[in-house]
């Protein structure tokens, strides 16, 4: 069993905000793959189902992105994972816009999801990094981060999502490299 994170703020007003995209990775994943229904667990909204031969429990902490490590860990401990087991999708401004990488562990780069997961279970955990690039300069940042996305760029966001929850199948399977580059591929084109 795996559990796989997305992190965003709950509610409305910040749906289509970059910083939203982990929220927006599972609920395409969950739609693509024919998820159960969404449960209130663990302080979020839980939804069980399977990829392949797995078995994958995809949690949106409903603890608004600073305290989304209250919630990871919550579900961690009920189910008895590992740290191996973790995934989390979360915005990254140091990946061009719509480039997905994935990475095992690191630093929390500012990022105040990750830091609080970081902060209740450490971090070492699987990261998919969805790019919402950089807007230039340090001030613009968090208008940026928590700015929607614009019309012009929704046919790029709704590609990537859907190429992610596609080749979803390989991260189940742990074959990281194979998802970052199938990602790739489909979204070239």
């Amino acid at each position: 069993m795996q559990l796989w994170v997305g992190l965003g703020n709950p509610g409305a007003k910040y749906a289509l905000n970059r910083h939203n995209v982990g929220f927006m990775a599972v609920d395409t994943i969950a739609e693509v793959h024919d998820f159960g229904p969404v449960q209130k667990k663990f302080s979020g909204w839980l939804q069980e189902g399977r990829i392949g031969g797995e078995r994958i429990l995809l949690l949106k902490p409903g603890t608004f992105m600073n305290e989304s490590g209250v919630s990871v860990a919550a579900a961690l401990r009920f189910y008895k994972l590992e740290m191996a087991d973790l995934t989390v999708f979360h915005d990254e401004l140091d990946l061009a816009p719509f480039k997905v990488k994935v990475k095992q562990g690191g630093g929390t780069a500012g990022h105040n999801g990750l830091r609080s997961i970081d902060k209740h279970l450490g971090a070492e955990f699987r990261r998919v990094r969805i790019g919402i690039g950089h807007p230039g300069h340090k001030e613009r940042v968090t208008g940026h981060v928590l700015g929607n996305y614009a019309k012009a760029e929704m046919d790029d966001l709704i590609a990537m999502l859907g190429a992610m929850a596609a080749e979803a199948g390989w991260l189940a399977k742990g074959d990281d490299v194979r998802f970052m580059n199938d990602v790739a591929l489909r979204l070239a084109a």
